[in-house]
């Protein structure tokens, strides 16, 4: 159905003014493009709505019964629009993002803080998965950005480079590693090891290094997500591999972190958009506020 508002405006200003020239002249228009609307409106109705004669212009019963309701109609479409338009302007609403776990743990509370002090009234609702979930949720609408790892996600997506996160070895305090400034891949190979399963992308970002370095490492526990891989080494079951942005220091006082080197290596995180999306207001501004603090021209 198709809501002529030029005609209802037409309508109103007739009505209210009693007058076409009057009415013609307050919405910046010609009597005979005012009469037009008038009349398409009648005939889309199929009623008439007004009476006109040479000196007066008088509401039929069904326009007499139509015209607070087209004032009412009218009014509320107006304020629905200066809401959309004043919402755009100060970009109010909700937000919803999808974001790998190490992500939401370490690297973005600081920049929802800002966020969050710069536009109040924004609710962020945030789903965490793991990066193929990421992958998933902005193809299907149900966020409409992501902070994902480069390489793991679907060709109809847009990215963005956002940061490089550099991958770190984690040991308890009382392991033999836990001395040391910096550890190579090769000093690995005698300790039980605790990596990336199959399904995580860091194990596609770390597949490159092991295969060239021809390293024989003890893989003795496979994990898909780091936050598991922690709390392995907090109990001492053995060493891990792991995301530098995945390390809560805090939650693990006993965790040694160390570098590891020769080479170092680092997986590269993006933001992801479906290509040719248009983001809402408030989606917009933490999109933007995230590549302001990575530091990355837009």
């Amino acid at each position: 159905m198709k809501i002529d508002t030029l005609g209802v405006q037409a309508f109103i200003a007739i009505a209210t003014q009693r007058n076409f020239r009057r009415a013609a002249a307050g919405l910046h228009i010609t009597q005979t493009a005012l009469s037009r609307r008038l009349q398409t409106l009648e005939a889309y109705l199929g009623v008439k709505l007004l009476e006109r004669t040479t000196r007066s212009v008088e509401l039929t019963r069904t326009g007499a019964d139509f015209l607070p309701r087209a004032q009412r109609l009218l009014t509320e479409l107006e304020t629905a629009l200066t809401d959309i338009r004043e919402t755009g302007k100060a970009m109010r609403g909700s937000v919803t993002i999808a974001c790998v776990p190490s992500i939401g743990a370490r690297y973005l509370p600081h920049v929802l803080r800002e966020y969050s002090a710069a536009y109040p009234e924004n609710r962020i609702t945030i789903h965490d998965h793991s990066s193929f979930g990421v992958a998933e949720a902005v193809l299907r609408r149900e966020a409409e950005f992501g902070i994902n790892v480069i390489g793991s996600h679907d060709a109809g997506l847009a990215s963005v480079p956002l940061v490089r996160d550099r991958f770190v070895l984690i040991c308890r305090d009382d392991h033999p590693l836990a001395g040391r400034r910096k550890v190579s891949w090769t000093q690995l190979e005698p300790h039980l090891l605790i990596f990336p399963g199959n399904l995580s992308a860091n194990q596609i970002a770390l597949e490159p290094t092991l295969t060239a370095g021809r390293l024989r490492l003890r893989t003795y526990y496979e994990v898909q997500h780091s936050s598991t891989a922690l709390g392995l080494v907090a109990e001492g079951v053995g060493v891990a591999v792991v995301p530098s942005l995945a390390v809560q220091r805090e939650a693990y006082p006993r965790l040694r972190v160390l570098p590891l080197v020769d080479p170092a290596v680092a997986r590269s995180l993006v933001l992801i958009a479906p290509r040719n999306a248009q983001l809402s207001p408030a989606a917009g501004a933490l999109y933007d506020m995230l590549i302001r603090h990575a530091g990355v021209k837009g």
